[in-house]
């Protein structure tokens, strides 16, 4: 399936390539991703297809000198390739060395997809905790199970903690919560009740072990 986003912002555009906002910044900064593929206004953001030659670039670093990566972005763009035709793309830098995009590409449409569905889980609605970000369909706010998960939660803890979201919509809410990251200092809240029993269990289990 074609991923329908097109224009990312460097969080976004990290998640789809499989890399650090450092190194996509990294690429612009030193002009190594081709300028046609980039906006460097105030707030940066790259194209669809970007993400695909900045996962290329980092992924064949091992086997292509970089003069050859980017020889290789420049010529398929000359092409025009459209989203779908970039994953026939193959290229030799020698006779022993053949890169083929499908693999990668594959890898990046698929968290392209992801990324779109992470976006259509959360709304914002003032009726709904005065607009927080929450799952759709519930009133759980989604940066809270994010920060659980990179807390390193278990899934089972979480599952009990929201029994109504599915492992894939946990796996989502971490996904936005990337994508889009909180600017200042989060509001504080209040554990859920739910939250509160966990808790509690994993105090009573640290007692009943002498801790």
């Amino acid at each position: 399936m074609e991923a329908a986003i097109e224009s990312l912002t460097t969080s976004e555009a990290a998640i789809a390539a499989g890399v650090t906002v450092a190194k996509i910044n990294r690429m612009i900064d030193k002009r190594i991703l081709p300028k046609m593929l980039y906006k460097a206004s105030q707030n940066r953001t790259v194209r669809k297809d970007a993400c695909l030659w900045i996962a290329f670039y980092f992924e064949t670093e091992d086997v292509l000198t970089s003069g050859a990566r980017v020889k290789a972005m420049r010529n398929a763009l000359a092409h025009n390739h459209s989203w779908t035709e970039l994953r026939q793309c193959k290229f030799e830098e020698s006779r022993t060395v053949q890169v083929l995009l499908s693999s990668i590409w594959d890898d990046v449409d698929r968290r392209l997809n992801q990324l779109r569905q992470a976006q259509e889980l959360v709304i914002e609605d003032p009726e709904i905790l005065r607009g927080t970000p929450v799952i759709r369909g519930t009133r759980i706010p989604v940066y809270d199970v994010a920060s659980l998960v990179d807390a390193g939660t278990p899934l089972e803890e979480l599952r009990e903690i929201y029994p109504k979201l599915t492992p894939s919509q946990i796996e989502l809410a971490s996904m936005y919560a990337k994508a889009n990251p909180q600017r200042g200092r989060p509001r504080r809240r209040h554990p859920s009740k739910s939250l509160s029993v966990s808790i509690s269990k994993k105090r009573l289990r640290s007692s009943s072990l002498g801790g």
